[in-house]
């Protein structure tokens, strides 16, 4: 398939003139004469360099690669139907549609943005970290930094011990139930040969917690209403969890708050002036 590159410029431009700065978490300014967004702004929820994004609309520069085009669409709040239109566009075939995509629904993203003095993330039925407040990444750190396997907290609560360091020791025991649970859950849910299968087998052969957990055939253990994380800075933190699935592609938003004038209320709110400064 070869560039539409007129279509792909037109399409460009429109959705980004359609865009207004409120729509993905930005401030609109006294000065603005934009329409929509600007270039620059687009560059940045995509990823990309002004100049590269400039060259897209004005037909310039080279066939952007499928990578590129996934960020595109995921920067410009795009509809499964509008990716894969550009993805044709761009001379590529769509991606497979399924449980497995991380194209993250508009609707999702929208909330998402509107969340910046709240912890939230949103993952794939894997519990694959795609996109975190500001709050979420100081609460947690950055967990969309993983690659393969790793991204998965589940496997990283079996093979990496950092990650157990961010939850409350008495609730360990209870979270390797849980998530060995839903796993098995999962890896039953979408048979042998899915990703969630293949977790399974590395973890067997891997941890001796999970082989032995995984003997026990617990099924439905779900979280509590109410999760402790660790926070080095501010301490423990207890945080009731609201979940928001979108059901086409299995992935779901989770906020997390504390009850007002509660101990952790308050911790939450010097965590939001913390951020993600370096600890010492």
């Amino acid at each position: 398939m070869e560039v539409d590159r007129p279509g792909l410029a037109a399409f460009l431009r429109r959705r980004r003139e359609q865009m207004q700065p409120e729509d993905v978490g930005l401030p609109r300014g006294q000065r603005r004469r934009t329409s929509g967004l600007r270039r620059e702004e687009v560059a940045v929820l995509c990823h990309m360099s002004t100049d590269y994004y400039a060259r897209l609309e004005r037909e310039r520069g080279p066939q952007p690669s499928e990578q590129m085009i996934a960020s595109i669409a995921q920067g410009l709040h795009l509809s499964l139907n509008e990716r894969d239109h550009l993805f044709r566009l761009s001379g590529h075939t769509p991606p497979v549609r399924g449980t497995t995509g991380e194209h993250i629904s508009p609707g999702l993203l929208r909330i998402l943005d509107r969340l910046e003095d709240t912890p939230a993330e949103i993952v794939t039925e894997l519990g694959e970290t795609l996109r975190q407040t500001p709050l979420g990444v100081a609460l947690t750190g950055d967990t969309t930094r993983y690659t393969g396997l790793a991204r998965s907290t589940g496997y990283r609560w079996f093979t990496d011990p950092d990650t157990r360091k961010r939850y409350a020791t008495e609730d360990h025991a209870f979270l390797s139930r849980m998530f060995v649970s839903g796993l098995r859950e999962l890896a039953t849910l979408r048979g042998t040969g899915s990703r969630a299968a293949h977790c399974v087998e590395l973890l067997l052969d891997q941890s001796e917690e999970f082989r032995r957990l995984w003997d026990r055939q617990e099924i439905g253990i779900r979280p509590h209403e109410a999760k402790r994380f660790v926070h080095p800075g501010v301490g423990v933190l207890e945080l009731n969890c609201q979940r928001l699935l979108d059901p086409d592609q299995s992935h779901s938003l989770f906020v997390y708050t504390a009850a007002p004038g509660s101990e952790s209320y308050e911790r939450l709110r010097l965590l939001s002036v913390i951020g993600t400064q370096p600890l010492h």
